[in-house]
């Protein structure tokens, strides 16, 4: 079975809580998040945390929003 994602929700919370969302969903699902944010500053925040914790991190546009992505 395929196991999907922690998927996480952030739009509308500024840094550095988009950030922490993040952390906690990565300790919950050490795998990988998906994790989407309203703008760019929340996205640039999250891809540097999600690298420096050892993911590799894919950022989708999804028209006004962007959904960060990390896997192991």
């Amino acid at each position: 079975m395929l196991k999907l994602a922690k998927k996480v929700d952030a739009r509308g919370y500024s840094c550095p809580q988009p950030v922490l969302l993040t952390k906690k969903a990565l300790e919950e699902d050490t795998s990988g998040a998906e994790i989407l944010v309203d703008n760019n500053t929340a996205c640039m925040n999250v891809k540097r945390y999600m690298e420096h914790a050892g993911y590799n991190v894919s950022i989708k546009e999804l028209e006004e929003d962007f959904l960060v992505v990390g896997a192991k």
